[in-house]
This record gives C-alpha cells, sequence and structure tokens, in this order.
C-alpha cells in the first residue's frame, strides 16, 4: 500500500522534472549564447530562440557538438533568460533522484551537457527568484542571423544581425560601403566582405591581406573609354594618359602632438607600423604614375618610405617644412613615365616678415612626358605637377593667400613657355580650405578682392563672426619686397626682356662731349695756356644730360591693384565637392568627427564663354583631360567606419586619385 501511494506521488515528480530539464536545456542554450564572449564562428551558422520542442533542441546541440564550436556569436538584444533557482533545482533533480529516471537521463543527457549544467551554477549574470512565482510565459525574441564571414580560417569573424529590427528601419544600401550595410538576406563572400565591430576598445587590428578597397569601396568614375596597353587612347587623336594621387599620410609626430583628436581609434591602428603597411597596401592597390604627399615625416621617409617607394619603381623628392618641423611634402614619379627637367622646392618663410613667419612648404616639379617608341616623332607637352600643404589655423587668412601666392608665382615660372603660355599644370595638396571659400574661390576663378575681408572667412574652416575682435585684410597684402605682384608673378617675370643690349660706339661716346658735367671746370685743375684755359662751348640743341632713358627701353613698373589680387592659371577642380546620389557633400577629413573637404586637385583648363561674359566656373577640356577619378565618401559612411583614422584607412584624410590625358602631336 505505502509503495503504491509512493509510485503515485513520484509520477508527477517525474513529469515535473522532465519539464523542467526541457526548459532548462532551451534556457541554458539561449544563456550560452548571450553569455558567449567571443564574436567569432566557424562557417555557416544562424541561431533563433525555438520552442521547448525535445527534439529540435537535440538537434541543434547534436549540430553544435559535431561543428566543435567552443565560441558562438554575441548577441547585443537582452532576450528572456532562465532563473538561476530553476537552474539549481533542476540540476538538483538530475543529480539526487536515482532508478529509471536517473538512467533515462543518463542516456538522454551526456556527460558534456552535464558538465555545461555545473556550470550553471557560475554565472556571473544575476537571476530573479522565481519560487513561489508563476512560471513566466515564452516571449518570442527576435530572430538573430549570423552573416559568415570568408570560408578561410583567418577570416573567421561575423557580424551578428537582427532580423526583426530589419522590418522597422530601413537601411539605404550604398555601394560606396558594402561592409556596413545590413540585409537579412546571407551576402556571397566576394560581394560584401564584413569586418564586425562594435566598440573600437575590443577591435583587433585587420590582417595586412584584406584588400583596402573591399572594406571602404570607393567607386572609380570613368569618363572617357579604357586606354590600350601603351597608355594611349584612339579619338580624336592619341593621348598619353596617367594618374595621380594627393594624399596627407599623418606624420606620426603631429598625431602624437594632437593625441586628443585620436581618442576613438583604438591604440593598434595609431601604431606607425600598422600604418605604413596600409598606406604601401593603397599605393601598391591603385598604382599612380605621379604621387604627391603632405606630412611626411623626414626619419620615416629616408628609413622606410623612399625606399619601398623606389622598390616600387618611383623617383622621389622631399621637401621638409623649415624651422624645427619634421615632416614635409614629397613628389613620387615613376622615371618610365616620366623625366625630370627641373624641380623646384618652395619656402613660404620670410625673415622679418610677420605675415610669412610661418614654416610650410610646397614642391614644383616640371617633368616630361615619355611616349612609347612606337609612335614615331611625336611630342607631349611638359607636365608641371606642384604640391603644397598650407597653414592650418583657421584664424589666419591673410597668411594662407600670402602662401598660396608664392606657390602660384612659383608655378608661373616653372609652366611658362617660350612664347608666355603656360603648360599643363596640375596643383595639389592640403590647402586647410573648403570650397567655395575665398581662398578656393581664388585659385579656380583667378581673381579676389580681399580688401576689409576678415581673416577667419578666407579658408572657411570655422565661423568667429561672434567674436568681438576680428582681423581684417588690408590692402596691399604682401610688401612689394617680397618679388612678387598683385597678379602672383615674381617680378622680374613681368618684365619684357630687352632686345638687345646697349652698345657702347663712338656715336654713344660723343654724346658725353658737351654733358653738363664735361662743362665744368674741374676743381684743383692747373691752368694751363691754350689746354685748360678755355671752356667748352655747348652747340646749339645739344641736349645737357646724356642720361634720358630711352623710352622705348623702359621696364614697366609693377603696377598693383588695391585690394585685390590675381592669378592667370586658369585652374579648375577634379571633384565637385557633392554627392548627387546621396545627397551630401564630399569629405576628405574628419577633425574632430565633423567631415569637411580640405584637399584638391586642380588642373589648368579653358574657360568657358556664358552669354556675353567669361564664367571662370565653367571649364572645358584643353590640352588636359580629365578622364576619371576616384569617387570621395560622405561624413555618414565614414561614421559608420568609425571615423578616420579606422582599421582600413590609416590617416585622417582620404586620398585623392585622378586620371589625365594629355594630346599626342607631331613636331
Amino acid at each position: 500500500m505505502i509503495a503504491s501511494c509512493l509510485c503515485y506521488l513520484l509520477l508527477p515528480a517525474t513529469r515535473l522534472f522532465r519539464a523542467l530539464s526541457d526548459a532548462f536545456f532551451t534556457c541554458r542554450k539561449n544563456v550560452l549564447l548571450a553569455k558567449s564572449s567571443s564574436s567569432q564562428v566557424e562557417g555557416d551558422f544562424a541561431m533563433a530562440p525555438r520552442g521547448p520542442e525535445q527534439e529540435e533542441c537535440e538537434g541543434l546541440l547534436q549540430q553544435w557538438r559535431e561543428e566543435g564550436s567552443s565560441q558562438v556569436l554575441s548577441t547585443a538584444s537582452e532576450g528572456p533568460l532562465v532563473d538561476k533557482g530553476l537552474a539549481q533545482s533542476s540540476l538538483a533533480l538530475l543529480m539526487d533522484n536515482p532508478g529509471e529516471e536517473n538512467a533515462a537521463s543518463e542516456d538522454k543527457w551526456s556527460s558534456r551537457q552535464l558538465s555545461d549544467l555545473r556550470a550553471a551554477e557560475n554565472l556571473d549574470e544575476p537571476f530573479p527568484e522565481m519560487l513561489g512565482e508563476e512560471p513566466l510565459p515564452e516571449v518570442e525574441g527576435p530572430m538573430w542571423a549570423a552573416i559568415p564571414m570568408q570560408t578561410d580560417p583567418q577570416y573567421a569573424d561575423c557580424a551578428v544581425l537582427p532580423v526583426g529590427a530589419l522590418a522597422t528601419e530601413q537601411w539605404e544600401e550604398d555601394p560606396a560601403v558594402l561592409a556596413w550595410s545590413i540585409t537579412p538576406e546571407p551576402v556571397p563572400q566576394e560581394e560584401a566582405p564584413i569586418w564586425p565591430f562594435e566598440g573600437m576598445g575590443q577591435l583587433q587590428p585587420p590582417p595586412m591581406e584584406i584588400p583596402y578597397h573591399e572594406i571602404l569601396w570607393r567607386e572609380w568614375e570613368d569618363f572617357s573609354t579604357q586606354p590600350d596597353a601603351q597608355g594611349l587612347k584612339p579619338g580624336d587623336g592619341p593621348q598619353f594618359q596617367f594618374t595621380l594621387m594627393s594624399y596627407n599620410i599623418l606624420a606620426q609626430d603631429l598625431m602624437q602632438q594632437s593625441s586628443e583628436l585620436y581618442l576613438h581609434c583604438h591604440p593598434d591602428i595609431l601604431n606607425w607600423n600598422y600604418r605604413f603597411m596600409n598606406l604601401m597596401q593603397e599605393f601598391q592597390h591603385w598604382d599612380p604614375d605621379i604621387l604627391c604627399l603632405q606630412e611626411v615625416q623626414e626619419d620615416h621617409y629616408w628609413e622606410q618610405l623612399e625606399p619601398s617607394l623606389r622598390m616600387m619603381g618611383f623617383t622621389c623628392f622631399y621637401k621638409r617644412r623649415t624651422g624645427c618641423k619634421t615632416d614635409g611634402c614629397a613628389v613620387c614619379y615613376k622615371p618610365t613615365r616620366f623625366r625630370l627637367l627641373c624641380a623646384s622646392p618652395v619656402e613660404y618663410f620670410r625673415p622679418g616678415l610677420e605675415l610669412l613667419n610661418r614654416d610650410n612648404v610646397g614642391l614644383v616639379l616640371l617633368l616630361q612626358p615619355l611616349v612609347p617608341e612606337g609612335l614615331g616623332q611625336v611630342s607631349v607637352a611638359p607636365l608641371c605637377v606642384a604640391n603644397t600643404h598650407i597653414l592650418y589655423n583657421p584664424r589666419r587668412g591673410d597668411v594662407k593667400l600670402a602662401q598660396m601666392a608664392i606657390l602660384l608665382a612659383e608655378v608661373d615660372k616653372v609652366a611658362r613657355l617660350s612664347d608666355g603660355s603656360h603648360c599643363p599644370i596640375i596643383l595639389c595638396g592640403d590647402l586647410n580650405s573648403v570650397p567655395d571659400s575665398p581662398l578656393y574661390n581664388f585659385i579656380r576663378d583667378g581673381e579676389l578682392q580681399y580688401h576689409g575681408m576678415p581673416a577667419w572667412k578666407v579658408s572657411g574652416q570655422e565661423d568667429f563672426s561672434h567674436q568681438l575682435y576680428q582681423r581684417k585684410l588690408q590692402a596691399p597684402l604682401w610688401p612689394s619686397s617680397l618679388g612678387i605682384t598683385d597678379c602672383c608673378q615674381y617680378v622680374s617675370s613681368c618684365h619684357p626682356k630687352r632686345s638687345e643690349r646697349r652698345k657702347y660706339g663712338r656715336d654713344f661716346l660723343l654724346r658725353f662731349r658737351f654733358c653738363g658735367i664735361a662743362c665744368q671746370r674741374p676743381v684743383g685743375l692747373v691752368l694751363m695756356e691754350g689746354v685748360t684755359d678755355t671752356k667748352p662751348e655747348r652747340p646749339a640743341g645739344w641736349a645737357e644730360s646724356v642720361f634720358e632713358e630711352d623710352t622705348s627701353e623702359l621696364e614697366p613698373a609693377s603696377s598693383r591693384t588695391v585690394g585685390t589680387i590675381q592669378h592667370c592659371l586658369h585652374l579648375t577642380s577634379v571633384y565637385t565637392h557633392f554627392l548627387p546620389q546621396r545627397g551630401r557633400p564630399e569629405v576628405t577629413t574628419m577633425p574632430l568627427g565633423l567631415g569637411m573637404t580640405v584637399d584638391y586637385i586642380f588642373f589648368s583648363a579653358e574657360s568657358c564663354e556664358n552669354g556675353n561674359r567669361t564664367d571662370h566656373r565653367l571649364y572645358r577640356d584643353g590640352t588636359l583631360k580629365l578622364l576619371g577619378r576616384l569617387s570621395l565618401l560622405s561624413e555618414e559612411i565614414l561614421w559608420a567606419a568609425n571615423g578616420l583614422p579606422n582599421p582600413f584607412c590609416s590617416s585622417d584624410h582620404l586620398c585623392l586619385l585622378a586620371s589625365f590625358g594629355m594630346e599626342v602631336t607631331a613636331p
């Protein structure tokens, strides 16, 4: 009788034990998924909270065990967690109840599962007490899809994306940033390589083998047909095609001096060796024919950059900033494509001039394109390439204009041909000025009226209009002792050469015979009769002075237009500074998280007439034609990559890349 009663009482307990075990298994699986500290998984794997069906749970567990993965995906959402008291009670029932139920449990649960159950007692997360309370209703959690990385073991990371969130929030897919596009469907590994991270504090540097262009995708905008193998394109005439890159690579010394600007970056990605490898990867991938670099640290240049670039086939020229500065500008070109005609380093520092007391520099090179021998007797005009890094200080627009005037004067001298015209010109660099600012408009339009303009307004970097005292530009902007006119030309370049030297012949010397000085008796002259006792008589019509200048041989004095500066180089920008497909401005840098454009590539073009006047904003192709450019990114895309620098772009600037064509003519 007693045994019968005990069996009657143990039957509900057995059922309760089985229900608790099933519920604990499901919740234990969710706890493992939620508590995992790793974000790596191998192979294709998808996880989602399921119902309490025993067979489905065992199937998922068996699949998980067969894959041998000790790490599971980390999830950011908070799902319903099992109560710790429930875990302890179910574990106690499982370990303490002998008999048939215990044997069945031993058959069903493996030793590895029992160890997992024992580990549940050591979970760090506190659980609410549920003893004496009603069971929590089952809550449907969001479906979580794990998108796998490449099949290679070193790319085992993946990003966990909430599928439920996709239904409520729409993400605009942009081909420029495929790596951060959220999608509910598994993406083929060739199209969307993913590098997941939630916080830069836990981010490890990516392997060097990951190509840069597969992470932050930048499209190439082609404005012409593809060139042939020799770099020449048929059409109206053959062209000499080449590519040019301008890149501020962020000097390590400057980065360490302004470390507060890079607090968002993991220290590993700011290491110079890591950054150097990334930079070299970019150079190798885009493979430009001309490379213009800014913020090149001198010791890094001579020890690493110059030897590496020389091995890539470049000939390099470097100009360090004056004073105690440790960085400068470099221009590198491939001698297989160009021959150097001249190189002119430019220093903006002028002793004794407060306006020009800064240490910024520039480089101007004159290159002769090399045409393949198979084309016969053809020629290409020389190419003038100028690279510079203008002063950053947003308040000193007067200094920026003076530095730009010196650079334009040097370009005018180097690029000027014998007939007074200029060869094709490319001016690039970090100008520390935003688009449509007065400095930008001066370079593009060729004229600027600056008198009375606030100095901070020249570059447009910041707005200081709220300040009571504002430095204003006064005319003339720089003194005449600088030797540069208001047309941004050296004074000696503005004067025409005399046709011939003055000839000191007999006729010229006879002009001194009756000049004013010759008719005066010298003091102390000994009086000699018949020799020095007579006074010469000047013939009628003879000029008293022979030092009357011939007006036809006078050099014109340099005139200065009050409050206006000009140049005649006819430059326009490669970029439009706006992304029409996204409705956002282009960005080349992100100081303090604010995206802006300060890096440019200007090239010489011909201005077009608009109605009855010439609009300097409209240009057409001249001798130098723009064939393509590497698209820039928007501020939103760079924010998705945690700004600049990031693990894939190792500078706080984006590189600029453009392709040009030059006409090949017969001699």
